[in-house]
């Protein structure tokens, strides 16, 4: 596991492979509107982040996103926090249309929209496979993945695929 920009050229790596072996990738982020609920200024536990056309809410510069690769916003009515990438977007329904049966997670995630979308996807049925060197590290993470491999997800580092 590593830490903030760390992360960006494993992600590269493993985009780079899944985009070879013509596997469809998708994105979540959150979207949110400038008085969401889950900020702070609101009475939220968060605070202010990834606001609708702000420089917080872009992807990292250096991450090579591959052509037709689907972005799916969360956390986009104000009024309603979205922890898991499949509350209140098109996720669910991008992933039916793509026939896709597993998914593999990464990014910079928290232990919350990390553990609540990992959940969430293999409540819908989805075998799930956590990509540990291409995720943010803290303790609450490493408790995170020990509780939702006894979940039944899988867990994965680049190795397992070859990447170098």
């Amino acid at each position: 596991m590593s830490t903030g920009n760390n992360l960006i050229p494993v992600i590269n790596a493993y985009i780079k492979h899944f985009s070879r072996q013509s596997w469809p990738i998708l994105a979540t982020r959150d979207w949110h509107a400038p008085n969401h609920c889950s900020f702070t200024e609101q009475g939220g536990p968060h605070p202010t982040h990834c606001v609708q056309g702000s420089r917080g809410s872009q992807f990292h510069s250096d991450l090579v996103m591959p052509p037709g690769m689907m972005v799916i916003s969360k956390g986009t009515d104000p009024k309603k926090d979205a922890r898991s990438g499949f509350e209140g977007s098109s996720l669910a329904d991008r992933l039916e249309d793509l026939n896709v049966k597993t998914i593999f997670v990464l990014g910079p995630a928290t232990q919350d929209c990390l553990k609540q979308t990992v959940l969430e996807a293999h409540k819908i049925g989805l075998k799930v496979v956590i990509l540990k060197d291409a995720i943010g590290t803290t303790k609450q993470i490493t408790d995170t993945l020990s509780e939702i491999a006894l979940a039944g997800v899988f867990q994965a580092t680049a190795a397992d695929f070859g990447i170098q």
